[in-house]
């Protein structure tokens, strides 16, 4: 017998905040996150601008030592792993260690400290590389070292989908507990790219926003957006069976119904211009909640502000909901910037506060909407809502396709 998924807890690490409620308040705020880079100087890159996660400091929630044995990435991701368990109220004996597992998603992993290990290889020989070298860098580390840290016995993965991985990941943890592999499931994705190497590499590829401007740097579904802003952050959801939810008198902030992932197989970072990919993956996830086009209130869209993947998600919603459709569609890349791996984690959290809240995200970063992208977007006039259903659509380089459909929890 297949199982109910709810989710119980949440966490968060992001350019509007380090803590959920903080995120929250700058998404349903409408807060800009995005700022001139400060990590490094970034002025012969071309790229003014990034979503940054600001006053981080890990030895908050992590012990001092072990952040200091990690990645940003890691940190990122065992950050806000720790505020989603103490949210969800699940302490060590509150739960079975071989009942608990952990699925996360990165696109790129510790590429800080593959920036920092090949510079010093390179300035002072192969013995100078770190022997935390390959701990830190490789993408797993993130499952690893959360699982450690609540020693969870179940399956410990990471997804790697580029900037679907967040979104896979949290998709691929509902299933394994639909299952009945696991009664909880700790998800979601984390990515720290904002270096030199992150920048210049996705710069080269003219992906990202040349503006100098934060407020008209990332703008998804406007006509005069140029390239996406890199986001840098993580996101947990905590995943429970129903059963084992109630039984331990659990809060619950919404239930998973469905989940749908495909392949464009059409272009290594180009979307299929049709999105014939990201329609079938929301039908999937539309089919496997038993739900309608017409019963869902709300999408929140990739919407990276790049011409190609706007136009293309726009299409493919339109067909899927239908002229008639009253859907709302948004992206909070508008505030964020793009979180790549992290992006799905950070975008689920988003979406599942509208229950709460009865309000839907404003796609902050669109001032003339591109007549090409035929949707309805949410603005200050039309967010007051109240959502039953909703998607949240990701999709990444190599045509990886993830949707998730939620319902609302009365």
């Amino acid at each position: 017998m297949e199982k109910r998924v709810v989710v119980t807890g949440m966490g968060a690490v992001t350019p509007l905040g380090n803590d959920l409620n903080t995120f929250l308040d700058g998404i349903y705020g409408s807060k800009l996150g995005i700022a001139p880079i400060t990590h490094f100087d970034a002025s012969t890159t071309g790229i003014t601008v990034a979503g940054e996660v600001k006053d981080f400091d890990p030895i908050q929630r992590i012990d001092k030592k072990l952040a200091k044995r990690m990645d940003r990435f890691s940190q990122f991701g065992l950050y806000a792993t720790t505020e989603a368990m103490e949210d969800a109220g699940l302490g060590q004996g509150d739960y079975d260690p071989e009942q608990l597992g952990v699925i996360y998603g990165s696109g790129i992993g510790g590429l800080t400290t593959i920036q920092e290990q090949v510079i010093k290889m390179h300035t002072k020989g192969p013995k100078r590389v770190s022997p935390l070298f390959v701990t830190n860098s490789i993408g797993n580390m993130v499952a690893g070292n959360i699982s450690i840290a609540f020693n969870a016995q179940n399956t410990s993965q990471v997804i790697v989908t580029a900037c679907a991985s967040g979104t896979n990941a949290i998709g691929n943890a509902f299933e394994h507990i639909k299952n009945g592999k696991a009664e909880i499931m700790i998800t979601g994705g984390s990515e720290a790219s904002i270096n030199e190497i992150g920048i210049a590499g996705f710069a080269s590829l003219t992906a990202l926003s040349t503006s100098e401007d934060p407020t008209h740097a990332s703008m998804p579904f406007d006509k005069n957006r140029g390239g996406f802003v890199m986001g840098e952050g993580g996101g947990t959801l905590i995943l429970e069976s129903l059963e084992h939810a109630q039984q331990r008198g659990a809060k619950i902030y919404g239930e998973i119904v469905g989940y749908g992932s495909t392949s464009d197989a059409y272009h290594m970072t180009q979307p299929d211009p049709e999105g014939a990919g990201a329609i079938r993956a929301m039908q999937q996830a539309l089919d496997e909640g038993n739900v309608t086009a017409s019963d869902v209130q709300y999408v929140n869209a990739h919407g990276t502000g790049t011409v190609a993947n706007d136009s293309g998600e726009a299409k493919a919603i339109k067909k899927v909901f239908e002229k008639d459709s009253q859907v709302k569609v948004s992206s909070t890349k508008g505030m964020t910037g793009h979180l790549l791996g992290a992006a799905g984690a950070i975008e689920a959290i988003a979406t599942i506060g509208s229950f709460k809240r009865d309000c839907l995200p404003v796609n902050v970063g669109v001032f003339d909407q591109d007549p090409e992208c035929e949707v309805e977007l949410v603005n200050e006039q039309n967010a007051d809502c109240k959502v039953n259903y909703a998607l949240s659509n990701s999709f990444g380089f190599g045509g990886h396709n993830a949707v998730l459909a939620f319902k609302r929890w009365d």
